[in-house]
């Protein structure tokens, strides 16, 4: 079953309606056309949408923990994973210092 569109249909504008909005809207201080240099320097919504790349980006891998070492770290609420990444760069901090 298909849907109906609830949106109503767009109905342009006459050649003499769009002279007239023209014209209004070059007279608003407000509201003057952009430059060219400015539309040069727009960028598309989806470029800027989500989060920014990061410069140092993590590797997804498989690995198991004990029962308890989960338990532990998901108890401490949100974020439990970015911890659990936290103190494991510590340890590996520590750890390299010494060899």
């Amino acid at each position: 079953m298909s849907k109906i569109s609830k949106r109503p249909s767009v109905m342009m504008p006459t050649t003499e309606e769009d002279k007239a909005i023209t014209a209004a809207a070059k007279a608003d201080p407000d509201a003057q056309p952009l430059t060219p240099k400015q539309l040069k320097h727009m960028v598309p919504m989806q470029a800027l949408r989500g989060r920014p790349k990061s410069a140092s980006t993590k590797q997804l891998v498989s690995v198991r923990y004990s029962p308890e070492v989960l338990a532990y770290f998901k108890s401490t609420g949100e974020g439990w994973q970015s911890r659990m990444d936290r103190v494991l760069r510590e340890y590996v901090t520590r750890h390299s210092r010494r060899a």
